[in-house]
């Protein structure tokens, strides 16, 4: 299978990482989602630092120029081949040895002194600034095997999602769903099955529910109008009062770093997160009340199924008393955090975060978010030291982890004692082909990597990481992270990171 530049995708190193880590790519799925703009966290900064625009962690309109469209790059019309899940041991490995043989870690361990030699001249290189940490620790045995500041924690932007998504896996399971629900309010002397007179939805957390017409797999607003207007009729209420209720989460609905497209006012009520747009996915402009806008929606589309809302739409508290009428559930909450992480989604992860506070009983607001994902991973026997998740999504400097951190937390979700957890893998973005990396990795120096790397990106001003896993020559599926936290050329930091993950793909270490 022959590349950009005379380089060869090893077909074997992608069923050694399939073998390895369980992961299954679906190639329709992952055409079918595309580039997304996702994070943005640059373009999030630049009005509060009065810097001047930059790229976004995944906002490719100009981080890499437009996708170049299916079938016009030799490598992008592989993806299908290389997406495809492989049968292990299909093809073997230069060593000789199977994918078999690699998911059972007795390929050639890398050593330390070889992988020092392979990447410190990188990691010292200019582009990353001074004080780049970095971790590289072999999947199959949890060792770390490459340390450089690895204990040392660093600002790390959108890979703390990475941190977010193996939180709420490991307390909710990947099958839990949010759920959006209406209830009935019953009035002074209300009987069963008389009509009430109010009715509340309540927002359960979902900033995925949505309320366009194709909801593609997404709780619908529509679905549950339709739901609860059929319920109200069969009871005689065609006029309604409505309000609803986002006691769900406590605090500030504001992010520290104050309004910007990047991020809707964190609500336990939204619709497509709060966008003004039709866009889906990277910067937009966003509601400054999202709770109301869905509501106001709903109202609408219980008008079109022939229940009127009477008065205002307004905020409210359902009580105990209350009677469920409706709902409409999330996709599961595996499907959440590959989302978030390949399209570095911040209104899913800041979600993630309340979520896994709502599943230990904890305030859902900033603070409570933090302490419930530290003890998440604190009993899963995470490195914690010098860590701080001050929100889910990464845009919030305060942030700290260390290199060991990510690689640890990735090496635990690749671990069959944790199958709970591998969504954290199958999440990440494919290098040269999916969510975030798919404008990346084009440069001769990076392209060994294309197809064979997957990892999280993160980009602040002056902060750039990766962080994910990747199969190396010798058939070892290793997981790595690159923290560096003084850049001042976001496109030479790029570019450097995708270096040292390509450096480990080819490296027969």
């Amino acid at each position: 299978m022959s590349g950009r530049g005379g380089w060869r995708l090893k077909t074997w190193q992608f069923t050694a990482a399939a073998a390895v880590s369980g992961l299954a790519l679906a190639s329709a799925a992952a055409a079918a989602a595309g580039p997304w703009d996702s994070g943005g966290q640059r373009t999030a900064e630049s009005s509060r630092a009065a810097l001047a625009p930059g790229t976004g962690d995944g906002d490719h309109r100009t981080e890499a120029g437009s996708p170049l469209p299916a079938g016009s790059d030799p490598v992008a019309s592989e993806a299908a081949v290389v997406l495809t899940p492989l049968e292990a041991g299909a093809l073997a490995p230069r060593t000789g040895e199977g994918a078999r043989e690699a998911a059972a870690g007795q390929a050639p361990a890398p050593t330390a002194a070889a992988l020092k030699f392979a990447l410190e001249p990188l990691l010292e290189a200019k582009g990353l600034g001074p004080g780049a940490t970095a971790s590289v620790v072999d999947a199959a045995t949890g060792k770390e095997v490459y340390g450089r500041g690895a204990k040392t924690a660093r600002v790390p932007a959108s890979t703390v999602k990475i941190a977010t998504g193996t939180a709420a896996l490991s307390v909710l399971g990947p099958d839990h769903r949010i759920r959006t629900t209406v209830v009935a309010e019953p009035a002074p002397g209300y009987e069963d099955g008389a009509p009430p007179e109010q009715i509340v939805l309540v927002g359960g957390g979902d900033p995925t529910l949505t309320a366009r017409a194709d909801a593609q797999g997404n709780a619908s607003l529509r679905t549950l109008a339709r739901h609860t207007a059929d319920t109200l009729k069969q009871r005689g209420a065609r006029t309604i009062r409505l309000a609803y209720d986002t006691s769900a989460y406590s605090g500030s609905t504001q992010h520290p770093i104050g309004p910007n497209e990047n991020l809707a006012p964190v609500t336990a009520l939204m619709a497509d997160e709060g966008r003004l747009d039709s866009s889906t996915s990277g910067p937009a402009p966003r509601s400054t009340r999202p709770a109301q806008d869905a509501a106001e929606a709903f109202a609408r589309f219980l008008a079109d199924r022939g229940v009127k809302v009477e008065g205002a739409v307004r905020a409210a508290t359902a009580t105990d008393q209350a009677e469920e009428l409706a709902d409409v559930r999330s996709a599961p909450l595996s499907a959440l955090v590959e989302r978030m992480l390949t399209h570095s989604d911040n209104d899913i992860a800041e979600a993630l975060a309340r979520q896994t506070a709502l599943a230990a009983g904890a305030k859902a607001d900033f603070a409570g978010a933090e302490r419930e994902t530290r003890r998440a991973l604190g009993r899963l026997g995470l490195p914690l030291d010098g860590a701080r998740f001050a929100d889910g999504s990464g845009l919030d400097r305060a942030d700290r982890v260390t290199a060991r951190l990510l690689t640890s937390l990735l090496a635990r979700a690749a671990h069959t004692d944790h199958p709970e957890l591998r969504p954290v893998l199958t999440g990440l973005p494919v290098a040269g082909f999916s969510g975030t990396l798919a404008g990346r990795y084009t440069g001769p120096d990076a392209a060994a990597g294309t197809g064979v790397v997957r990892a999280k990106t993160g980009t602040l001003t002056g902060v750039n990481t990766l962080a994910g896993t990747v199969v190396s020559t010798d058939g070892r599926l290793l997981a790595f992270s690159f923290l560096a936290s003084a850049t001042t050329d976001p496109t030479t930091a790029q570019s450097t990171l995708d270096h040292l993950a390509s450096t480990l793909a080819r490296c027969g270490c």
